[in-house]
């Protein structure tokens, strides 16, 4: 295993959005996960936002240890998402990279603030992929990868007070909340909104330290 800085960025809240054309995509309550592939060993690494381990037999027994339930996410991937992302990978003229970081959220039904159950179904979504390190557009991501198993988008649009609420509010059918994603300067920029039954949720679970759930 190795510690690694931090996988995948924090999200902002959405206190200082742009208010500019965004893509609003479900975001899971699950586990974020980081798959690395080279053009040369294929997939070969895996882990939390804080650690990565080898994509082998070894590695996958470390992992499973160190995140107990966890245990099918290697499966999972190497079933549902290593050879069509390959395939993109080697095919597609805008994935012409030594190294690519691809991120999914492994959850169940009933996974809730990073926790899961342990006899439930489970599945991987992805979200994002980095090249050359940098997490490439959601237009781009939409139409390269709108084939496999991807977050759900519940808005395009410009992103305005009045869709910050009804996100809160729960108007868009989600669980925890969604990540609008949008292109400025040349940059990508995300920010998180999460419902107000989800926030419920949290205060009930975890009382005075909710906050270290939220936003």
């Amino acid at each position: 295993m190795v510690r690694v800085q931090l996988a995948y960025p924090k999200i902002p809240d959405s206190k200082n959005c742009p208010g500019k054309r965004c893509i609003a995509f479900e975001k899971y309550d699950g586990t974020n996960l980081h798959w690395a592939w080279d053009v040369e060993l294929g997939w070969y690494a895996f882990g939390t936002r804080r650690d990565r381990f080898d994509l082998d037999e070894m590695g996958i027994a470390q992992f499973n240890t160190a995140h107990p339930g966890l245990e099918t996410a290697a499966e999972i991937f190497q079933r549902d998402f290593a050879t069509p992302l390959e395939k993109i990978f080697r095919e597609n003229p805008n994935y012409q990279s030594p190294e690519i970081t691809v991120f999914t959220e492994f959850f169940g039904m009933n996974s809730f603030a990073g926790m899961h159950k342990q006899d439930e179904p489970k599945q991987l979504i992805l979200f994002d992929v980095q090249v050359d390190k940098s997490i490439i557009y959601p237009e781009q991501f939409l139409q390269d990868f709108h084939h496999l198993k991807i977050a759900r988008v519940v808005y395009c649009g410009k992103l305005t007070g009045q869709f910050i609420d009804d996100v809160r509010a729960g108007k868009y059918g989600v669980t925890e909340g969604v990540v609008c994603k949008g292109v400025s300067n040349n940059k990508i920029w995300m920010i998180k909104i999460k419902t107000y039954a989800y926030m419920k949720k949290l205060q009930q679970s975890f009382q005075n330290d909710w906050e270290s759930y939220w936003e």
